[in-house]
């Protein structure tokens, strides 16, 4: 975190099971842990849950309390203009940059928006993108979006 601009995400793998995702957000919420982004995959048998939370540190040894298993992940949130092309040009550089992008959701952000991007090298991610003129948000920025 810091310096490169990476955050870190909070992970949940979720039973597919009737009130699994509503005890995840309630031990959060209990926990006073916000959620900025919130991304859910799933298959029949189980999903996966990934969000940008208030306090990812908190919010995992919130769930551990409760025996619910978490992981953290170091990720990048791009800083993207609401323009059409804006997230093609970024995701170009990175493509010419030779880094894999293994998974992408998006949240709005006042006039912008951010999308959230797990890769092989997130510090290579936020090289990238800077030298190409994008921005990143900070761990500050991106815990606290829209509050």
């Amino acid at each position: 975190m810091g310096m490169n601009h990476t955050i870190q995400q909070l992970s949940v793998f979720l039973e597919n099971r009737e009130g699994r995702l509503d005890e995840v957000l309630n031990v959060l919420s209990e926990n006073d842990v916000n959620i900025v982004a919130l991304s859910l995959a799933d298959t029949s048998d189980y999903g996966m849950l990934r969000m940008i939370v208030s306090d990812p540190n908190k919010g995992k040894a919130a769930l551990k309390e409760a025996g619910i298993t978490s992981m953290l992940t170091e990720v990048v949130a791009l800083r993207v203009p609401h323009a059409a092309g804006s997230l093609s040009k970024a995701m170009h550089q990175i493509v010419e940059g030779d880094v894999n992008v293994e998974y992408m959701y998006a949240f709005a952000n006042g006039n912008d928006a951010a999308a959230v991007l797990k890769s092989d090298d997130p510090a290579k991610v936020v090289k990238i993108l800077r030298e190409s003129g994008f921005d990143v948000y900070s761990a500050d920025e991106a815990y606290h979006a829209n509050c």
